[in-house]
């Protein structure tokens, strides 16, 4: 299945709503033979609402050394401007993709975006210092509550404002775990999201008290997740000194949000899904074909 050239645009248009930008097209003066990418989800799913599963963490390295296979053994003027776009989103949508396809939501949701790693975050073993991470999902988190009050639920934006300050209901860290993948070096930049773990839930006699929320730091240099972190967040009362239920205005965006989230991930994982699905096709048409020969450049073409 192939990437589509302009004549089919407007199907990328619908397949990557809500995804980061439009797929790039190579110009063309003759009409295309591929057919786009598909925005059904039966074709791979076999149902409409199934979720595709969590593709490989390394999608964003993986496909780019494939289609760097493809035309190292030779491709025609149509297979290499199927790559090129390919390519192009690979490297303008792998934020909004690698995150939505977890659940986090990028976009006004996000919590901390393109902030540049300082020299002086780094310790003597010329790494950035695992304390650092803790500060980063520190920042997200706050930003992250404060774009309820900015962008979701501004009718209640004073009392968002207040879970991150000592004053009523508010906040308190209950434990905090971090999961180190590799260790980032100076320059780099980081895009940091949350996430609701779990869907809120008010079936009981009372809301909740707690939740949890999952953090990911996404390096920017290698297009990977470098920490995730766990976040156990108590709802406290600091009038009464103690724990308390969850706010009406709080238990209800975050049910919105959950929503968000799984649409999120079902887009994200189908937009990758139909990247992957270009990459075969094109290595079908080039070395993995029953017929292939590499053009070792003595040929001129098409």
């Amino acid at each position: 299945m192939a990437i589509a050239p302009p004549p089919v645009r407007s199907a990328l248009l619908r397949s990557s709503r809500g995804c980061g930008r439009t797929l790039p097209a190579a110009a063309a003066s003759t009409p295309r033979p591929y057919r786009p990418l598909s925005v059904s989800t039966t074709t791979r799913l076999g149902s409409a609402d199934k979720v595709p599963p969590l593709p490989s963490a390394r999608w964003t390295s993986e496909l780019p050394a494939r289609i760097g296979k493809c035309l190292s053994f030779g491709c025609n003027a149509q297979q290499t401007s199927q790559a090129a776009a390919v390519l192009r989103v690979v490297a303008t949508e792998w934020k909004e993709l690698l995150a939505g396809s977890e659940g986090f939501l990028t976009g006004g949701r996000r919590g901390l975006e393109g902030r540049e790693i300082a020299w002086g975050e780094m310790d003597s073993f010329q790494h950035v210092n695992n304390v650092n991470y803790y500060r980063y999902a520190e920042t997200a988190r706050v930003n992250w509550v404060n774009n309820f009050a900015v962008h979701e639920d501004p009718a209640n934006g004073k009392q968002w404002r207040e879970l991150v300050a000592p004053i009523s209901t508010g906040l308190i860290m209950k434990s905090l775990k971090a999961d180190f993948k590799f260790p980032m070096v100076y320059p780099d930049k980081i895009s940091v999201y949350h996430k609701l773990r779990t869907q809120p839930s008010n079936n009981s006699n009372s809301a909740p008290s707690s939740f949890m929320l999952d953090c990911i730091v996404l390096s920017h240099r290698h297009r990977r997740v470098a920490c995730r972190l766990e976040e156990d967040i108590v709802v406290y009362d600091y009038k009464k000194g103690g724990k308390t239920g969850m706010p009406p205005f709080m238990l209800n965006m975050f049910e919105r949000t959950w929503a968000l989230q799984e649409g999120a991930t079902a887009r994200s994982r189908r937009r990758i899904g139909e990247l992957y699905d270009a990459v075969e096709k094109l290595e079908g048409e080039t070395w993995n074909r029953a017929d292939a020969v590499e053009d070792m450049g003595g040929s001129t073409g098409q």
